[in-house]
């Protein structure tokens, strides 16, 4: 059990052989946490305090920094939500489920994945000597120093500046009914 008391993103587990997955915890502005998702080009966004998930296709991107709605079945990642649960998975093994009602998420890996994946969920290889281990492939006894070496980002406050993608009419409804903090739709 770790207690993440910073406001940074980590990584939790990823495929660093195959690349086949990823899952990082990611600090959200509003003081809340969501869990990001990678699998075959496709990702997923999970907000367990909002009760929902955003999907996102990156194979089908066009030009205009637009996702288009494609089907997701044509990159092997499956999904499938019900009222307070949704679970993701792949064809290789990977699956990633949350229960919303107790703001619980599960990732769980095929024997495939053996010692393959790394982050602060550990090595996967069912080796206790071996769980701290940093992304440098050196082994620490520090529980600040192991989390702190699976940071994906700097945590600074100031934001990195990047070409926003222009945003249309439609987007900026869909902002103020969906995701202002006001809204009851949200």
């Amino acid at each position: 059990i770790y207690d993440l008391a910073s406001k940074c993103s980590v990584l939790l587990a990823k495929d660093f052989v195959h690349n086949t997955f990823t899952v990082i915890l990611n600090e959200e502005a509003n003081n809340s946490r969501s869990l990001y998702v990678e699998m075959n080009q496709t990702v997923i966004a999970i907000y367990p305090r909002l009760k929902i998930a955003k999907m996102y296709n990156f194979s089908f991107m066009d030009e205009n920094c637009q996702v288009l709605d494609q089907s997701l079945e044509k990159n092997s990642t499956n999904s499938r939500g019900e009222a307070n649960t949704i679970e993701v998975s792949n064809q290789e093994g990977v699956s990633v489920s949350c229960d919303f009602r107790f703001d619980l998420c599960t990732v769980t890996l095929a024997g495939w994945h053996h010692g393959i994946s790394a982050g602060l969920f550990g090595t996967n290889d069912n080796e206790a000597g071996n769980e701290w281990t940093l992304p440098n492939g050196s082994l620490t006894d520090n529980g600040q120093e192991f989390t702190q070496s699976w940071q994906v980002n700097k945590c600074s406050l100031v934001q990195k500046k990047a070409k926003p993608c222009p945003v249309t009419a439609k987007q900026n409804i869909c902002k103020v009914f969906f995701e202002e903090p006001h809204s009851p739709l949200r």
